[in-house]
């Protein structure tokens, strides 16, 4: 938990983002694996740690935007729950923590909104994702689930993608402690790229590093030597000598900010001329994202040029052919990479994403572009200094979406089918980096980078 200054500057700064009203962030509650007394690891609602930084079950938040005040509700614990949890600070003295004065039991809630509608006033509240909050939005306000997304707040939904969108120096502290936790894990990985070896056991080994030194992953292990899949949660290969295995994966620390990486290493260490080629010129076109982010660039653009790169590469080893713009702006590259060069990052490993990522990745000035590959592109709006994005270009050989295109006859006029049916064998390329933007361009994040380059690669997996 940061100081309660930092909580208390949030909010007053929520607040005056929004006209008027309450404002209800609901946190979440437990959640059942297979039975009520068997959880899965608890996971707090990421804009609630935002603003009230209590990382616990069963608490909810209300500001008024009027009156300046602020409350938070939740339940003292019992006899019961001591027994078995031990002492536990009373809601008050966890209000004092955040700088909240004002406290009431969960039931207190109810009341207060019921007062509120009565008087007509307007409760602004975010789109749920967890079912048991769209069920108790129902119970507080009289909104069915099915019409939550439509009812919730646009206003509210603006005024905490700007606030969470730039990054306080607290929190990229926060996010570098992720990103060495996700060193850690991905050079273990390297470590243990060997032929023989099933997939499960590494992933198991990084998932054990992320969870000794925080929370937990920030999302379920990508790590297969299909790795054409692009998210390929499958892990019970037998690693095999010739192939590569791409691994996804990422930390989320003891204050819930997260890291995402991904690298892609060849099985027993050593590259072949064919991986190395490909390879290459992914690294080229991560090295270029970086070379372009910058404040007032909009990552949208920084997208297409990395797609450049990418065709212009391809084009020196005969599968694309033509004109480099005219096949990006066609979308031929799109075969090789049917993705976005990345997302915004932050206490969600896809930052905000729960509030709707048209809101977080675009904005009136930048919209999406409805072409296969680049409509994928979840961060496009213009980049600021305290942004923290993914730069994760990658280079696909996905057999069934080849087959597809060719039967269909698309972008012959860049695209060298009988060249590409050559590489149908070869998996799939991706490589991820966390990036601050700062005044003067960018950084990628954590005190050591991950190895990236062939050279680097190869050794320290030798």
């Amino acid at each position: 938990m940061f100081e309660a200054t930092i909580y208390k500057n949030r909010r007053k700064a929520l607040k005056e983002k929004v006209s008027n009203g309450l404002v209800l962030i609901l946190g979440n509650g437990e959640s059942p694996a297979n039975y009520p007394d068997n959880t899965y690891k608890f996971r707090q609602d990421s804009t609630f740690l935002y603003f009230f930084g209590l990382d616990m079950p069963g608490f909810a938040g209300v500001l008024d935007a009027d009156s300046g005040k602020e409350y938070l509700f939740g339940n003292d614990v019992d006899m019961d729950d001591i027994i078995w949890m031990g002492p536990q600070p009373k809601v008050k003295e966890l209000g004092e923590k955040i700088g909240v004065e004002n406290t009431s039991p969960f039931a207190g809630l109810a009341d207060m909104l019921r007062q509120a509608i009565a008087e007509g006033r307007r409760i602004h509240f975010l789109p749920p994702y967890r079912h048991a909050n769209m069920l108790q939005i129902e119970e507080l306000l009289g909104i069915r689930p099915e019409l939550q997304k439509k009812y919730a707040s646009l206003e509210l939904i603006h005024a905490v993608v700007a606030l969470r969108s730039v990054k306080e120096q607290c929190e990229i502290e926060q996010i570098t402690n992720a990103c060495n936790i996700g060193y850690e894990m991905h050079t273990t990985a390297m470590k243990n790229c060997r032929s023989g070896v099933k997939e499960q056991y590494v992933a198991g080994l990084i998932e054990g590093i992320a969870a000794s030194y925080g929370k937990m992953v920030s999302f379920p292990v990508i790590l297969s030597q299909n790795g054409e899949t692009l998210h390929n949660h499958y892990h019970g290969n037998i690693l095999k000598k010739g192939r590569m295995m791409l691994t996804d994966a990422g930390a989320e620390n003891d204050m819930n900010y997260c890291s995402d990486f991904t690298r892609t290493v060849p099985v027993d260490g050593k590259f072949d001329s064919r991986q190395k080629d490909v390879y290459n010129i992914v690294v080229a076109c991560n090295r270029k994202a970086l070379e372009l982010s910058r404040p007032g660039v909009t990552y949208l653009s920084v997208h297409l040029e990395i797609c450049k790169v990418l065709a212009q590469g391809l084009k020196e080893l005969g599968l694309m052919k033509g004109d480099i713009d005219a096949a990006v702006a066609a979308g031929a590259h799109a075969l090789f990479m049917p993705h976005g060069l990345g997302h915004m990052m932050g206490l969600d490993v896809h930052d905000m994403e729960d509030l709707g990522q048209i809101y977080v990745g675009y904005d009136d000035e930048v919209r999406p572009v409805n072409q296969f590959g680049t409509s994928s592109l979840r961060m496009g709006r213009r980049l600021q200094p305290g942004f923290v994005v993914t730069d994760e270009p990658g280079c696909y050989f996905i057999p069934a979406l080849i087959d597809q295109w060719r039967q269909q006859g698309l972008h012959k006029d860049f695209l060298v089918y009988d060249k590409i049916e050559t590489f149908k064998d070869f998996g799939g390329i991706r490589l991820e980096d966390d990036v601050l933007i700062t005044e003067e361009g960018c950084r990628v994040l954590g005190d050591k980078r991950i190895p990236i380059t062939v050279g680097e690669v190869e050794n320290i997996m030798g």
